[in-house]
């Protein structure tokens, strides 16, 4: 308690009202940040919900359920991933120094487009070039890994144009969008973070070395998460399983060095355009069948 000129007491509790102002805001922004990158990774669990409803024969159904309903459970792991994902980034994102106009609020300052604009050739450009030179290397690496796949297993689906344009949505809103969260956003800021965290913190961020620790391990983590889809078509063999991880650790790491040097956002239009050779390529293959 203090008293004033009057005599009068007041209660010196002005610090701990900002605090808990502080809090209130703190939090606010918090759940903002989780609710608005849910929102975003949302469409792409759709996306894939709806094309594992298109793709499953009514035989791989188990006979207790409905192929809708089949569908929609089989979105239930990828969505509580992504919650998870969401949580961890909108806690370790910000304190990371690792930036998303959307998920930020940025649209407030000066529209997300315009300050995105000038990104958007560079993502897209290192996006394709990426898909590219994934092809090269997936085609340069085939010699060594082709004994490893079964003639069986080769030939045992023969896409038509709408297969290959059904998935699409999947390439671009999940792969391009719900994964860059799930990878980018939670995983390589919560290491970043850490990494910031166990160093010290002496610093106003993590430094480069902590960054391309995140960068590295996310990307890896990246390649790890397409083996279960790979493992579903032909036996995991080590030939593969370092191929599988190879080609897509690198993709990963393009991205992850462009949610770190630039946004989010940008590491999102990367994806996205990282699938537009690869989907040219599967309807060249259907062509050719």
């Amino acid at each position: 308690m203090t008293t004033d000129d009057d005599g009068a007491k007041t209660t010196a509790s002005t610090p701990t009202v900002g605090k808990t102002v502080a809090a209130r805001e703190s939090g606010r922004t918090f759940g903002r940040r989780f609710g608005v990158s849910l929102l975003l990774g949302i469409p792409g669990i759709a996306a894939l919900v709806g094309y594992i409803y298109f793709a499953t024969p009514s035989t791989a159904v188990p006979t207790k359920l409905s192929r809708p309903l089949f569908a929609l459970l089989s979105g239930i792991n990828p969505l509580l991933l992504l919650g998870v994902a969401c949580l961890l980034g909108a806690y370790a994102a910000p304190r990371a120094g690792l930036q998303s106009l959307l998920v930020d609020g940025e649209a407030s300052d000066d529209g997300v487009w315009r300050r995105l604009r000038g990104q958007v050739v560079l993502a897209a450009g290192l996006g394709v070039l990426g898909g590219v030179s994934i092809i090269v290397l997936d085609v340069a690496m085939m010699p060594f890994v082709a004994q490893e796949l079964p003639q069986s297993a080769i030939g045992a689906t023969r896409p038509t144009v709408l297969d290959v344009l059904a998935y699409a949505p999947v390439r671009f809103l999940y792969g391009g969008i719900t994964e860059e969260l799930l990878l980018r956003f939670g995983v390589m800021s919560a290491i970043a973070f850490v990494g910031w965290y166990v160093t010290g913190r002496r610093t106003g961020g993590p430094r480069a070395g902590v960054m391309w620790t995140a960068i590295v391990v996310s990307a890896v983590l990246f390649g790890v998460g397409h083996l279960p889809a790979l493992a579903q078509a032909v036996s995991l063999t080590p030939a593969l399983i370092a191929r599988t991880v190879l080609l897509n650790a690198v993709a990963g790491v393009l991205f992850g060095w462009l949610y770190w040097r630039r946004n989010l956002e940008a590491a999102m239009i990367a994806h996205a355009s990282f699938h537009l050779p690869l989907l040219a390529l599967s309807l060249m293959q259907v062509a050719m069948l």
